[in-house]
């Protein structure tokens, strides 16, 4: 094997970049190669909100009315929202649209997003232009940094995706990454594509002690109580100490050296939550010392049940309170008002916790208040009065005033299916012996989120939270990159085999699939195996079979790859199958002396997040690859 050479390619990298592309916000964060131990995170963004630390950039992008990049993030929202409403509804505003590539369940290359104003327009061009603009601020940034320019070729690059996205999602992430220019398929190896639960989970495994908010309310360690907290970086810990005065909080100085000591190998397993915007994914891993390599025991699982919903029941309620024909139509009219109160909302959501008492006040945008009294023919407030909502009144101020346990009730149904999903994982078979719960990701900034799983499962495992966690997947992915190796075993996440034939057996195959060839009879359709859904693959692993012509005389040999989401598949036929790669190779060109039974070997390598097919004849020694795809069959 070429090992030696890859070394080599490994080397030439300067610095890793990695991109957390969130579904509500978004950044990156570097380390140069030479020194490891040192994560910068980017700089700070122009423009951000109130109440909402801006380490990270919404994940919004504007296109001008000719659909040319225009900005993104703050200045994309910002410009958006100073243009003239006539103006405003030609220019494409394009927010939350990571979620697309998790909701569609045919995603291709052509797949289509809708803009603000309902406009259509590729999937893979928003996506490459939106790491077009992260590529672009990174490398200028390291250019500032480094006092000369530096080039695209110096720099890995890594990108989040979160683990439970289906493998065309996955791929199209690094097709937007190519049309982006951050590397080719021809050098693949530059970019590499992680999932955000294992970036956690290896930023985790650096936490020293004092880094982290243990939420058990265990007694002191070592005499030290919350109240002692004392130093310069516990100000946020203080903030949560003071908040969470119900589930004591405390910051231990380290003495233990890590956390990892605590765990016993083989037999201690600890789940990572990663909760976010759209998705919230959980993965259980297993430590494996003395390297302390990752390994996963119990597939990646979750589903959409990030803060968006909380989002989303805010909605539900103003359609309760003014109707639901009027909130669409205010959406389509007034686009940027819109955007202004869900700001508003965004910056109270973060205000909700447990124990809050006073009522948490949203600013309505005077537009609204406007076209809802041009809409109905009466005001915003008689609406209020009129709709009996009961936690929710009118202010003079203009504010809808919230009770808290209103504000608690639009968290409800998203964390109760964080907690009921959580439930669930932890009475699978496979999972005993959890000892740790890392909370992480920009939704586990969330108090009342923590307090729920605090409450259902703190008896069961310890529930930690690393203190910057909104930064944890970053951090991870830069670690990841720096040491692609650390994540040793994963489960894949579907069956994969090739279509063939074999020998007619009565009896076992059924009568439809006989196919009578030359004399002799085939069933035909037959899916072979390579790997199931949900074993464990080592990374790297290769999987190999051998295949002989149906006929010796054949000058060009086909095998095609299939991928179900089923464990058990008989033929390739059955629903849910799908081609997701073909091997042709050209027998023609070798001599008399081949045996008459060829041998073509076939292998399957299951790399990142990519796996790679081959096909060689061994008599003649050709060979054809294949990358497996799931976007263009």
């Amino acid at each position: 094997k070429d090992s030696d050479a890859e070394d080599a390619v490994e080397q030439l990298f300067l610095v890793v970049v990695a991109i957390d592309f969130g579904t509500t916000s978004s950044g990156y964060a570097y380390s140069f190669t030479k020194e490891p131990e040192c994560i910068h995170v980017m700089r700070r963004w122009e423009g951000g909100d109130p109440g909402v630390s801006n380490q990270k950039t919404p994940t919004t992008i504007l296109l001008t009315p000719e659909r040319k990049f225009h900005s993104f993030g703050y200045a994309a929202r910002d410009f958006y929202h100073d243009l003239d409403p006539n103006e405003s509804k030609h220019w494409l505003y394009f927010e939350k649209f990571k979620m697309k590539l998790h909701t569609t369940g045919n995603l291709t290359m052509e797949t289509d997003l809708t803009a603000a104003n309902g406009k259509k327009v590729k999937a893979l061009e928003i996506f490459a232009y939106a790491l077009q603009f992260f590529k672009e601020q990174a490398l200028k940034e390291l250019s500032d940094q480094a006092g000369s320019d530096f080039e695209n070729t110096e720099v890995r690059w890594v990108i989040t995706v979160p683990a439970i996205w289906k493998q065309p999602a996955k791929q199209f992430m690094r097709q937007a990454a190519y049309k982006a220019g951050m590397a080719t398929p021809e050098n693949p190896e530059q970019l590499i594509i992680a999932l955000e639960p294992e970036a956690a989970s290896i930023y985790c495994r650096k936490l020293r002690l004092h880094q982290m908010i243990d939420l058990s309310s265990r007694a002191p360690v070592n005499g030290y109580s919350p109240s002692d907290t004392i130093g310069t970086g516990f100000t946020q810990a203080k903030e949560h100490v003071r908040r969470n005065r119900q589930s004591r909080t405390f910051l231990v100085e380290n003495v233990i050296g890590e956390i990892w000591s605590e765990l016993e190998e083989g037999r201690d397993r600890y789940i990572v939550v990663d909760s976010g915007g759209g998705t919230v994914d959980m993965t259980v891993h297993q430590i494996r010392l003395p390297e302390g390599h990752l390994k996963e025991l119990y597939k990646a699982t979750g589903g959409p049940y990030g803060s968006l919903g909380v989002d989303y029941e805010f909605e539900k309620l103003l359609c309760k309170i003014f109707g639901e024909d009027f909130i669409e139509q205010f959406k389509i009219k007034r686009p940027a008002a819109w955007v202004d109160l869900m700001i508003a909302f965004e910056s109270r959501k973060r205000a909700a916790a447990p124990d809050r008492t006073n009522p948490l006040n949203i600013t309505l945008p005077f537009s609204f208040i406007d076209y809802y009294k041009k809409f109905r023919g009466h005001s915003v407030e008689h609406a209020l009065r009129k709709s009996n909502v009961d936690f929710v009144k009118w202010s003079s101020q203009g504010m809808l005033r919230m009770s808290p346990d209103a504000m608690n009730a639009l968290f409800k149904p998203t964390i109760d299916q964080i907690v009921q999903h959580l439930s669930d994982v932890f009475d699978k078979p496979e999972v005993t012996n959890v000892k740790f719960l890392f909370l992480v990701g920009g939704f586990a900034e969330s108090p009342l989120l923590q307090q729920a799983v605090q409450s259902a499962f703190g008896s069961r495992c310890r529930v930690i939270i690393p203190q910057d966690v909104g930064l944890t997947i970053l951090k991870g992915a830069v670690l990841f990159g720096l040491d692609p190796a650390v994540i040793k075993v994963r489960r894949s996440p579907l069956t994969y085999g090739v279509g063939v034939l074999n020998r007619f057996v009565e009896g076992k195959h059924p009568p439809e699939k006989l196919l009578v060839k030359d004399g002799t009879r085939w069933c035909t359709d037959v899916f072979d195996k390579f790997i199931s859904a949900d074993q464990s693959v080592a990374l790297g692993e290769t999987v190999t079979r051998s295949y002989t012509p149906a006929k010796p005389s054949q000058l060009v040999i086909v095998i095609n790859i299939y991928s179900s989401e089923q464990d058990n598949v008989s033929f390739i036929t059955e629903s849910g199958v799908k081609k997701c790669g073909t091997l042709r190779l050209d027998l023609t060109g070798t001599d008399a002396s081949v045996p008459n039974r060829r041998e073509i070997k076939t292998l399957m390598q299951f790399g990142d997040t990519e796996i790679k097919a081959m096909a060689i004849d061994v008599a003649t020694s050709k060979s054809v690859k294949v990358g497996i795809d799931f976007l263009n069959y």
